[in-house]
Order: C-alpha cells, then sequence, then structure tokens
C-alpha cells in the first residue's frame, strides 16, 4: 500500500501527540524517505516542548525560551504503524 506524504505525517503526530505536553507542539515534518527494500517510511518529525534546562537569571544574556524544538525519527510501516521513535541526530 503506497500511502501519501500526509498520511506518513499524520501517523506520525498521532504517535508523538501521546508523549508531547504542549497543548500546540507545532509538528513540522522535516525529513522523508521511503526504503523500497524494507517497505518502511523513515521520517523525521520536530516539535516543542517544555524547556527543563532554562538558566536562572533575569538579564538579557540568560534569556531562554520555555519551549524548545526537538527532532525524532520513526519508522512507518504500509499500515501506518509505527514501528519506532528514535533519537535524531543530524550527524547520523
Amino acid at each position: 500500500m503506497e500511502l501519501s506524504l500526509k498520511e506518513v505525517f499524520e501517523a506520525s503526530k498521532s504517535v508523538l501527540s501521546e508523549i508531547v505536553s504542549l497543548p500546540d507542539p507545532d509538528f513540522r515534518l522535516e525529513q522523508v524517505e521511503f526504503k523500497k527494500d524494507q517497505k518502511i517510511w523513515e521520517v523525521v518529525v520536530s516539535f516543542l516542548v517544555a524547556n527543563k534546562n532554562r538558566p536562572v537569571g533575569i538579564t538579557p544574556i540568560t534569556f531562554s525560551s520555555p519551549v524548545e524544538r526537538v527532532y525524532k525519527r520513526l519508522k512507518i510501516d504500509e499500515n501506518k504503524e509505527v514501528l519506532g521513535i528514535y533519537m535524531f541526530s543530524e550527524a547520523g
């Protein structure tokens, strides 16, 4: 079964929504690749999470956002089932 990019993105968002606590995580599709030999989609999705590493301070130099963008790599099969969620690094 051939999936559309929208279907792949929606399957990714559905699973990630279960682990994100922000009301508007601003999901973004960053990268998609179909692995023909394995019949799976490898997808990178970014979203916002609460920034738990904020420095304490009120000066403009120490200002940091209350949220940060994180990236996750997912593997999705042709039935829209998420096979795994992995840490994503541009290094590989």
